[in-house]
């Protein structure tokens, strides 16, 4: 191979904050404390790069770089290695670093692995061995601490392929390297060096395959082999089962039942079947997996040609006949011979994969239908072919895949239809992870291009723009999308009327169709102001959800009813539509589906529910590669965290959630997170610093959040802004809210409007306002916003003077915060308590009792942490590592029944004011008093 991209050398470690972290923790201690620290990963994952950079990292004295030496018959014994280690490690602490220490003989790893077990802590000598995960830890290291290396997640390859390349990459060049290299920074390398300049910048097509033998084999080191031609054989079959699996393993039957195929009749020797398993192999159970997904790659493509074709072929003739018709179709098209079309397999391949009825997933689908437009010679059914395996791609939750598939698909003869559907796709794939203003152009040119021959799509396409402007808060682009009319379909389409008059809806598509027609129709009134016109189409669209099973038509009724403020029904149609998607293996799905529940429960004020489903959405949205609907679950997040005691948690999600909706456009998540950021604030008693955060999203202006969520901050922003004597702006944002809450949309909208003039009134009409917002709020449920009222009534109670009824109010509330888990609220309630004379419950008066659960060790660590000190500070003091303080502190935090260090210091501090409020009133000496677990 010949390299004809210069690439440069990365000018910092991309990711791996997490290795790095325990690589620090490591060096930090070493001046007094020796440790041993193992790093495993696939070749190519930057083990040799983290060994260099702690290289770096280590002031504190002299590194050392241990090999295998190279004279193979020379060995030095553990007691040799070990005195010479201890030797340099006497004036200063050494780091000793060992790259790919599974590449040294037996004797040699031997000798290291017992050298490490005897070095002690005392003795201040790091060792850092790095290995391969491709084959099985020796057993030398098996005792060894570990840090497993993964693949890369997409953002930082992408940040690597940058630093790399200069950013001179085109898109589409970009995303099919970062496709290829999945996550492995050696192969992604090699795969730019591979690429000519021209190539690089998109001017030339790009060779095919991408990941050539070469390629791959760089970055695994070589061409992996076996020790006989069985084992090769055993090797090649399981690599060549594993490019048509639904996983990372295949069915050993299978291979077994290939293998006797390839080889018949095995000549005189030694039994193949006896022969111990490839090193490269892991058999569990009745399935066969590669320890390393790019050795499988490397092993597949590094075969000579006619060899994989005929295990192909022989995995193919296994198949036949076994239910397996997609998985047999695709291994029989890879033994076809040379890369000329063959338009009888295509067909076959495509026509199977198109059949719902067959037992295949959507990776599965995708890779057919890629493989079936690599044979295909006509250029308009190729890009047709290209677009169905995007579309199965972005189901199977793989939008790396899909993009350059899409990227394929283009093709200037193709008819409009299949450049919109392609079109339609690639919006889809932006919406999810992209900035939304792209989307929305891709979806509006996939609208206009469907127009003619598929409206009901071309009207889907429209929709979807709508979404990506309301997801960017463009009010009027979102209009104007709503505002396009779709071409009324000819009169051979047109659907029949029934006895009522209405469309009769004739099949799955007809129902689809009125769907999109209600939901647009409905959200459009809305937006324009007409809520009298925007009920009924809605409506009809939450009705539909009750009756059908696709995910997306759910999708949109839960939608709707969000909008409707039907919070029930939102909750139902997600959770149906949750149900619908796993059950379809639609990965792409999942994340939207729970995005809803969490917002409907948020809307209901079930803060621990919301938390729940958004926590299980962000996981499924970053493994589906969804960054917006991520930075959704994280704004979530947030406002959930917001009401606890937990401002890390808050500011966490916060600062995740905005790093994306701003580079992505996301106004409604942004406008999310900052209300969480400042509905912390005001929790913890900072009304400024929420006011000020609060008043750019409210207040009108230029900077002024989402036009759909905005309001629902107005009642947190009436609060802060009277606590901080701004009442004109308060009142400014009133009228608009009055409005919002006379729509219905928001079940607590109407109760909160009473709060809020209760706060801005007049003394002698304050009682009266609260006293009918409780009332609207016991119309409308929700313990978190009620309890709110409460608060607030009990506080206003209190500094008029009616401290019986000020107690009463403020006693509820505090359980009506406990209750629903808002701590940082509920310790204002205590707060105000105390001001009465008043003990409340599970405040101080239970904390010595609680603490009193732990053991000494873990009692220790508490008072630490609750002085401020962070975990490695705890380590040093105590003698332990941070892996023990770590689980230690587990422990504490789930017998205390509390979620931060805060409330930890605040539960500590309560106890230590406890005891010394018990050793006042007590004079008895201190070993004579009720053990506690606030003594010293």
């Amino acid at each position: 191979m010949t390299g004809q991209t210069t690439v440069r050398t990365a000018v910092r470690v991309h990711g791996r904050s997490a290795q790095r972290r325990a690589l620090r923790a490591m060096l930090d201690a070493l001046p007094t404390h020796g440790a041993q620290l193992l790093l495993a990963g696939e070749p190519g994952l930057g083990r040799t790069t983290l060994l260099q950079w702690a290289a770096r990292s280590f002031p504190a004295g002299p590194v050392l770089h241990l090999g295998p030496g190279p004279d193979a018959n020379a060995h030095v014994t553990a007691e040799q290695l070990l005195d010479t280690l201890r030797a340099a490690a006497v004036a200063a602490p050494v780091l000793v670093c060992v790259d790919d220490a599974h590449r040294w003989d037996a004797r040699a790893r031997t000798a290291l692995g017992r050298a490490a077990r005897r070095l002690s802590a005392a003795d201040r000598v790091g060792l850092l061995l790095s290995v391969a995960s491709d084959r099985a830890v020796a057993p030398e290291f098996a005792r060894l601490p570990v840090v497993h290396l993964d693949p890369l997640a997409p953002p930082r390859a992408a940040a690597l392929l940058d630093d790399v390349t200069d950013g001179v990459a085109a898109p589409a060049v970009r995303e099919q390297l970062l496709a290829e290299a999945e996550g492995n920074p050696a192969l992604l390398v090699a795969l730019v060096r591979r690429l000519s300049p021209a190539e690089l910048r998109g001017h030339r097509p790009l060779p095919h395959p991408l990941a050539d033998a070469a390629a791959l084999a760089e970055a695994a080191g070589g061409a992996p082999t076996g020790p006989s031609a069985h084992a090769r054989d055993l090797l090649l079959t399981v690599a060549a089962a594993g490019e048509a699996s639904e996983g990372a393993d295949v069915d050993a039957a299978l291979v077994g039942a290939a293998l006797r195929r390839l080889r018949p009749a095995p000549g005189p020797g030694p039994d193949p079947g006896a022969e111990a398993l490839p090193e490269q192999l892991v058999l569990a159970g009745d399935r066969l997996r590669f320890r390393s997904p790019l050795v499988r790659r490397t092993v597949h493509a590094t075969a000579a040609a006619d060899r994989r074709r005929a295990v192909h072929r022989a995995l193919a003739d296994a198949l036949d006949g076994g239910g397996h018709r997609l998985t047999a179709l695709l291994h029989r098209s890879w033994s076809l011979g040379g890369p000329a079309p063959a338009p009888a397999s295509a067909d076959r391949l495509a026509a199977t994969a198109a059949d719902g009825a067959g037992p295949a997933s959507h990776r599965l689908r995708a890779t057919a239908y890629a493989r079936a437009a690599e044979l295909t010679a006509d250029g308009a059914r190729r890009a047709e072919r290209y677009t169905a395996a995007a579309e199965q791609a972005l189901l199977a939750g793989r939008p790396e895949r899909a993009r350059p598939l899409l990227a394929a698909a283009r093709d200037g003869a193709a008819p409009a239809a299949v450049r919109g559907r392609a079109e339609l796709l690639r919006g889809v794939t932006e919406l999810r992870d992209g900035p939304v203003g792209d989307a929305h152009q891709s979806l509006l040119l996939a609208a206009s291009l469907l127009a003619a021959d598929d409206p009901a799509e071309a009207a889907t396409a429209a929709l979807a723009a709508a979404d990506a402007a309301w997801a960017a808060g463009d009010l009027p682009a979102c209009l104007a999308t709503l505002a396009l009319q779709p071409r009324p379909p000819h009169r051979a389409e047109r659907p029949s009327r029934g006895p009522d008059g209405h469309a009769a809806a004739r099949g799955p598509a007809d129902r689809t169709a009125a769907v999109v027609r209600d939901h647009r129709a409905g959200m459009r009134a809305l937006l324009e102001g007409r809520l009298d016109r925007a009920g009924a189409p809605l409506g009809q669209v939450v009705r539909r959800g009750r009756t059908e099973d696709g995910p997306e038509t759910l999708l949109r009724s839960a939608a709707a009813a969000l909008l409707l403020g039907d919070v029930d029904a939102a909750r139902s149609g997600g959770a149906r539509a949750l149900a619908a998607a796993r059950q379809l293996g639609s990965d792409a799905l999942v994340p939207q589906a729970l995005e809803y529940l969490a917002y409907a429960e948020l809307r209901a004020g079930r803060h621990p529910q919301a938390r729940t489903h958004a926590e299980e959405g962000l996981r499924t949205a970053l493994r589906a590669g969804q960054r917006n609907t991520a930075a959704h679950h994280r704004a979530v997040l947030a406002l959930a965290a917001s009401i606890d005691e937990e401002p890390d948690v808050v500011a966490r999600h916060v600062t995740a959630a905005l790093d994306t909706a701003r580079r992505h456009g996301l106004a409604q998540a942004a406008t999310l997170a900052q209300w969480a950021a400042a509905r912390a604030d005001l929790g913890r008693g900072r009304a400024f610093d929420a006011a000020d955060r609060l008043g750019l999203l409210v207040l009108p202006g230029p900077g002024r959040g989402h036009f759909a969520v905005w309001r629902l901050a107005v009642p947190c922003f009436v609060e802060a802004a009277v606590l901080a004597g701004r009442h004109e702006d308060a009142r400014e944002v009133l009228t608009d809210f009055a409005g919002w809450a006379a729509f219905g949309a928001d079940p607590q909208a109407a109760a909160q409007l009473a709060r809020c003039h209760a706060l801005l009134a007049l003394e002698e009409d304050a009682d009266a306002l609260y006293r009918r917002a409780l009332d609207r709020h016991d119309e409308a449920g929700g313990d978190f916003e009620r309890a709110r009222t409460v608060l607030l009534y009990g506080k206003w109670l209190r500094r008029r003077r009616r401290p019986r009824e000020a107690r009463g109010r403020l006693g509820t509330a505090l359980a009506g915060f406990e209750s629903c888990g808002a701590g940082v609220w509920a310790e204002q309630a205590r707060d105000e308590l105390r001001a009465l004379g008043a003990a409340p419950q599970g405040g101080a008066a239970s904390a010595p009792a609680r603490l009193g659960r732990l053991t000494p060790q873990q009692l220790r660590i508490a008072r630490q942490v609750a002085e401020g000190a962070t975990n490695r500070e705890v380590a040093l003091t105590l003698g332990v590592s941070t892996r023990t303080v770590d689980y230690h502190l587990r422990k504490v935090f789930a017998a205390l029944g509390v979620r931060s260090r805060l409330e930890l210091a605040r539960m500590v501090g309560q106890a230590e004011r406890t005891r010394q409020a018990q050793a006042a009133r007590d004079p008895r000496p201190a070993g004579q008093q009720e053990k506690t677990g606030a003594q010293p």
